[in-house]
């Protein structure tokens, strides 16, 4: 559990986490570490939402603009008043101008999910 817990808390490389469990005594191929993620990561993730709070009553937007494989692209985060975040959202360029994104009546931003290591 300490390899998977270092790739996922620290963005490390399969290899990085060999040297890693190396140097306190541990020897395992990187790609023992690769299935160890597949197989644990998820029940991790499942362990860690108990930990967090239920949605607040108030949800705040915040609005970016990154570019994202050489096009630009807004990301948008919905957080609550305690600072947990709700979602994210990826999109393309606004076509019409003012258009705000608002939670639709599910909860979630309107737009393409994206999920990347968080």
């Amino acid at each position: 559990m300490v390899a998977v817990r270092l790739y996922l808390r620290y963005n490390l490389s399969y290899r990085d986490v060999e040297e890693l469990l190396i140097e306190r005594g541990v020897e395992v191929d990187h790609v023992t570490i690769y299935r160890w993620v597949q197989r644990f990561a998820p029940l991790l993730s499942d362990a860690a939402r108990f930990c967090r709070h239920a949605p607040g009553d108030s949800w705040f937007t915040d609005e970016t603009y990154v570019k994202v494989s050489g096009v630009w692209r807004y990301v948008y985060r919905a957080v609550d008043q305690y600072g947990q975040v709700i979602d994210v959202r990826l999109r393309p360029p606004r076509r019409r101008r003012g258009t705000p994104v608002l939670p639709s009546g599910d909860g979630h931003i309107e737009g393409s999910t994206h999920r990347g290591d968080h």
